[in-house]
């Protein structure tokens, strides 16, 4: 199963450590990925593979809120299908 993790913050050192050192732990493989900085904002995206992973969908949304937390940037997941409907055009 894919989904779509965003995180949005101001940048700073270690988030991409962080955020992929979380995702590895649960055997969650990042498939894609894309970042950047704007005007000292940090903006990734990444598709990942929660198949192997042995948690639910929610309870790694929630995880992943939660250091988004301690990271003092806003970390999301979303379904992939349900990212794909909210961004038809």
């Amino acid at each position: 199963m894919n989904a779509i993790v965003t995180v949005v913050g101001n940048d700073k050192v270690g988030i991409i450590a962080k955020v992929s050192a979380f995702l590895a732990e649960r055997d969650i493989n990042i498939e894609d990925i894309t970042q950047t900085v704007l005007s000292g904002n940090f903006v990734m995206m990444m598709m990942v593979n929660l198949s192997s992973s042995k948690k639910a969908l929610e309870e790694v949304k929630n995880e992943l809120a939660a250091l988004g937390d301690t990271l003092n940037v806003s970390i999301s997941l979303m379904h992939e299908k349900v990212f794909s409907a909210m961004h038809r055009i």
